[in-house]
């Protein structure tokens, strides 16, 4: 693969940098701090400057106001996101829209890429499963009805549930083989459709999506074969994007600390067990880099290797989830007593580092992926 970055995709990046750099990640009270959710919504003035710097429409063509850019543009935005943790639906949106235009019908593109694009309509999606372990895919069933899908199941975990406008949900075709997979556009207030409030480690508010017979029109199912594979991959990638920017901002909050305070009379950066512990840390992510920009560019360019590019993807997701985990644990044990500060902005850094951690799955599940692949393509 080919790590260097193109000047578009550095340009998304530098664009995103700037529209971030007002952003403080401890404006939002820590989740140990609230009994329920840290905030009722997300950041609806930081989602309109990201609209007009054009970073919602990185994925999208021309003719729908976009860049027509890809995954790697899309994942040097996210890194540079989660320094500053913020509150937006940026992964999912991006994600959903980027899948209705490689495999919507041109109604629903028409419809609603170019609003998508704009910030004026927002997309999520629903791809936890029952429990957060289980495949998503197999959580709802769908089953036709005339000229529409009928739809039965629970999602939970859905992020951003509650102010998205389309929830983009798998679902397995009933009576059908495992790998018969749709993809629905829910409308949020639907028949049907009813939001069960749940928070997150990290202190968001998520919905456990509970599909009750709920009608949807053919023209908003997505029956294309390979969009769920496309839309997972994407996402569990620009997980692993998120988790690489929040390790390195952690990573630098641990430097700078190491580098303040004194013991004996020497900073603590000088002694040799925090030094070698802050290197571990610093392979960690670079490691995770490597991985992330394997994964994505082989979904970007879609090059052909002795593995499908879901086994790139469980590699970086394995990295990510197992490294994210170790820094933020290092960075919390290297700042003694300001690790466990609950008004101290690495709690909440650590909060979404174990969101990050599970989402879409643990390490172990990936681990066992990647095992399954392996069989299925041996390598020579």
């Amino acid at each position: 693969m080919d790590f260097t970055f193109d000047e578009e995709q550095l340009a998304a990046a530098e664009a995103a940098r700037g529209v971030f750099a007002g952003v403080a990640p401890d404006a939002v009270p820590s989740p140990a701090l609230t009994t329920g959710a840290v905030a009722d919504g997300f950041d609806r003035e930081l989602w309109s400057r990201l609209a007009g710097a054009d970073l919602l429409s990185l994925l999208l063509d021309e003719q729908y106001g976009g860049a027509g850019l890809d995954a790697v543009a899309l994942c040097l935005v996210l890194r540079e996101s989660a320094q500053v943790l913020a509150r937006v639906p940026l992964l999912e949106h991006s994600a959903a829209t980027a899948t209705v235009q490689a495999y919507g019908g041109k109604e629903s593109k028409d419809r609603l890429l170019a609003r998508a694009g704009r910030g004026e309509l927002v997309l999520t999606v629903a791809a936890h499963g029952r429990t957060g372990h289980d495949p998503a895919e197999l959580a709802v069933t769908a089953r036709r009805d005339g000229q529409a899908w009928v739809l039965d199941g629970v999602q939970t975990a859905v992020p951003w549930a509650y102010d998205a406008d389309l929830v983009l949900v798998p679902a397995h075709i009933e009576g059908t083989a495992a790998d018969r997979t749709v993809l629905a556009l829910v409308p949020r207030r639907h028949d049907g459709v009813v939001l069960g409030e749940q928070i997150s480690t990290s202190g968001e508010r998520l919905a456990e999506l509970r599909l009750r017979s709920a009608r949807i029109g053919a023209g908003d199912v997505i029956e294309a074969e390979g969009a769920w594979e496309g839309l997972h991959a994407l996402l569990v990638t620009g997980i692993c994007a998120l988790a690489l920017g929040l390790g390195e901002r952690v990573l630098r909050m641990t430097s700078e600390y190491t580098g303040k305070r004194e013991q004996f009379g020497h900073p603590i950066a000088t002694f040799q067990a925090v030094a070698v512990q802050a290197a571990d840390r610093y392979i960690d992510l670079r490691a995770m880099e490597a991985t992330l920009w394997q994964a994505a560019w082989r979904i970007a360019s879609g090059a052909a290797g002795a593995l499908p590019a879901a086994g790139d993807v469980a590699v970086a997701k394995i990295w990510a989830a197992e490294g994210v985990r170790r820094v933020v644990q290092t960075a919390q044990h290297l700042h003694g007593g300001f690790g466990a500060d609950t008004d101290y902005p690495l709690h909440r850094y650590h909060a979404w580092a174990k969101h990050l951690e599970l989402a879409l799955g643990p390490a172990a599940a990936y681990e066992e992926r990647l095992g399954d692949l392996l069989a299925a393509h041996p390598l020579s």
